[in-house]
């Protein structure tokens, strides 16, 4: 699986953005597609999933009622809405693939990696 983040950029705090993650090179359906961020001098950590069949998604505590993962089976493509952006949500952030559960949320459970999309948020 191959995955390419965009959709990365400056917003000003209370803003919104939506960050895509195009996947291609295997079938999705048995996959969990999740974001994670890492913020400078901090280790990577998860932020929200979403199941390619089902769409059913988690979130981490921090940005539950904020952020929205979802995933376009039609596109191949999944999305991550962030809305109501705080400047704690400044990060690098990551779309990654995994067989595993929706509720994996360590970074060693995902095998395949995008490369990163900056996010900052300015107060």
């Amino acid at each position: 699986v191959q995955l390419q983040a965009s959709g990365g950029g400056l917003v000003q705090a209370g803003g919104s953005l939506r960050l895509s993650c195009a996947a291609s090179g295997d079938a999705l359906g048995s996959y969990t597609i999740a974001w994670f961020r890492q913020a400078p001098g901090q280790e990577r950590e998860f932020v929200a999933a979403v199941r390619w069949n089902g769409a059913r998604t988690f979130y981490a505590d921090s940005v539950t009622g904020r952020f929205t993962a979802s995933r376009d089976i039609y596109k191949n493509t999944a999305y991550l809405q962030m809305n109501s952006l705080k400047s704690e949500d400044t990060a690098v952030y990551y779309c990654a693939a995994s067989r595993k559960i929706l509720s994996a949320i360590r970074n060693g459970d995902y095998n395949y990696w995008g490369q990163g999309t900056l996010v900052t948020v300015s107060s």
